[in-house]
């Protein structure tokens, strides 16, 4: 495998700011106003399932650096984590391994009143695991045969279920990479598969094409998000979430805060043990 460094030139910067300046150009939209609108009516959507008890799966698959991270911080920044659940699972350590395939996805389920966002899912065995070479290929097709099955169990529960693959062009992927390596607070983002998914990207794009075909139904349809430009994507993405589920408004409670209570008499503060950070502000 090359060394990731292998990726860079010299030109990185001048490319990505070129890019950046572009496509603030032709946007006619405020995208903070447009986010700040769609995270208020998540926090209604998030009242609503904690009122009505209802069970939420969303999945997001995709192309590596095709913004999947990015698209779920902006769902879950001004929403509680106890609601909005991420599930990001590791690589399986080995009792995983003996399990059945998705023993280890179902424990992640929903209970009443929780949405679950898998960063990843069960699909890794239609993708990474494939390509890679993790798994048979009988097992893979298997998989693909029973992954409907399975899912069309989940929905005749109760669950919410919603399926998106964000997809990313060869050249934007690659100039994301590129910032990847160049910036020390993004480099952790680059691992060794990210740089193999850049060199198999058409073993990926067979692998994916034939995992979507097989595994979108009627009651679980995959959903493409073109995500070149992140906050295009993010905000179709999130308005289809909304429009998908059939959520209503819930009044919010405004609690009366009543009177705080006077400091007693008999209490003095004692500061002999207390050690404040420095001001270094300043």
């Amino acid at each position: 495998m090359d060394n990731i460094d292998d990726l860079k030139t010299e030109d990185t910067d001048a490319v990505h700011k070129g890019k950046e300046k572009d496509k603030k150009k032709k946007k006619s939209w405020d995208y903070e106003k447009e986010m700040k609108r769609l995270q208020i009516e998540l926090a209604h959507l998030q009242a609503w399932v904690k009122k009505s008890g209802v069970r939420i799966v969303i999945i997001f698959e995709g192309r590596d650096a095709a913004g999947k991270g990015g698209m779920i911080k902006r769902i879950t920044e001004k929403v509680s984590p106890r609601v909005f659940r991420v599930v990001a699972l590791p690589a399986p350590n080995d009792r995983e391994k003996s399990q059945i395939y998705m023993q280890r996805y179902i424990g992640h389920l929903p209970a009443a009143g929780e949405i679950v966002i898998f960063d990843r899912s069960w699909y890794n065995r239609a993708g990474v695991d494939r390509v890679m070479g993790f798994c048979p290929e009988k097992k893979v097709q298997r998989f693909l045969e029973l992954a409907p099955n399975f899912e069309a169990a989940i929905v005749e529960s109760g669950v919410i279920l919603l399926k998106y693959f964000l997809t990313v062009s060869e050249e934007e992927q690659e100039r994301r990479f590129r910032r990847r390596i160049d910036d020390p607070t993004r480099q952790w983002k680059l691992s060794p598969m990210d740089v193999e998914s850049y060199q198999r990207w058409w073993d990926y794009t067979r692998a994916y094409d034939e995992m979507l075909r097989r595994t979108d139904s009627n009651h679980a349809p995959w959903w493409i998000v073109p995500s070149d430009d992140k906050e295009r994507a993010r905000v179709n993405c999130i308005s289809h979430i909304l429009q998908s589920i059939p959520y209503e408004r819930v009044k919010f409670a405004k609690p009366d805060l009543g009177k705080r209570q006077k400091q007693p008499a008999d209490y003095v503060e004692d500061h002999s043990i207390r050690h404040v950070v420095a001001d270094m502000t300043s």
